[in-house]
């Protein structure tokens, strides 16, 4: 599994910081130009692993984004198109940087090494590893580049 820093996606941080302060974090974040819009489309997930989306919060996130996008796209309120979601119970995760958005939370990781899924909840995550914490109480650290596919436990 590839690790790209939100850093590097476009407009990322500056989202984020907007999103973080309406009590959420932003999963993922593409801004795609289109013939005469902007296409937005966002993921944000609770501050508290207990904690699910509903559709209030989207809605509170969404107010809070929209004056951004438009001011950072330098475009008019009715060029957005945004679309906003919780990473719902089914995610896979697409970037291994999200790990560290999502810990305290159960996953299961395709090991390549293991040739199975390792279950666990995220203790940490940093630019290389994840490390889980098992059913067993013990920690397994688990290296991206040995991850083939990365989910949400369904609870």
């Amino acid at each position: 599994m590839e690790y790209i820093p939100f850093e590097s996606i476009p407009y990322f941080a500056e989202c984020s910081a907007v999103v973080s302060s309406a009590g959420f974090h932003l999963v993922e974040l593409h801004v795609v130009p289109q013939s005469r819009t902007v296409r937005v489309t966002a993921v944000i997930a609770s501050k508290d692993p207990e904690k699910d989306i509903s559709l209030s919060d989207c809605s509170k996130a969404h107010r809070a984004l929209t004056p951004k996008i438009i001011a950072l796209l330098k475009i008019n309120e009715d060029d957005v198109s945004m679309e906003l979601c919780s990473p719902g119970t089914e995610r896979n995760f697409k970037n291994a940087a999200e790990f560290a958005v999502f810990t305290g939370r159960g996953v299961r990781v395709w090991s390549k090494a293991a040739g199975g899924w390792i279950s666990g909840t995220v203790k940490s995550a940093d630019k290389s590893q994840v490390v889980l914490e098992t059913e067993d109480s013990s920690e397994k650290a688990v290296a991206y580049s040995d991850i083939a596919k990365a989910k949400f436990i369904h609870s």
